[in-house]
């Protein structure tokens, strides 16, 4: 029972120094390819834990076994769709689908607006 809860404190200390970071690193929002333009100053908000694995260099997730990818600086097409297809689950992985499933759709344009915003 103790398992998931040092997890999860494991990851939200890990994400702290990222927070910090992407205030920093924040860059004008721009429109999205899609109909819906993202706030990239909501996204930054709405990204505080997933910097918790995808801004970890080298990052391995222990269920399952692989190595997370860094997402900031991918195109905002890619993560729009990459979440939108987590949410509907057409695209597999507990944890993803577990988050992406909180989102509204304008959460994911904003999401994407940050991310994309970040240099790699």
């Amino acid at each position: 029972m103790t398992r998931p809860l040092q997890l999860a404190a494991c990851i939200a200390l890990a994400a702290l120094p990222f927070a910090a970071l992407a205030q920093e690193s924040v860059a004008a929002p721009e429109a999205a390819d899609s109909t819906d333009a993202g706030s990239a100053e909501n996204g930054r908000m709405l990204t505080y834990t997933c910097q918790g694995c995808h801004g970890v260099a080298n990052y391995k997730n222990a269920y399952p076994n692989y190595r997370v990818p860094k997402i900031g600086g991918q195109s905002q097409e890619y993560l729009i769709n990459a979440l939108t297809e987590y949410k509907r689950g057409t695209r597999r992985h507990p944890t993803m689908e577990a988050q992406a499933s909180s989102f509204s759709d304008q959460d994911i344009a904003d999401i994407a607006a940050f991310l994309s915003s970040l240099n790699p």
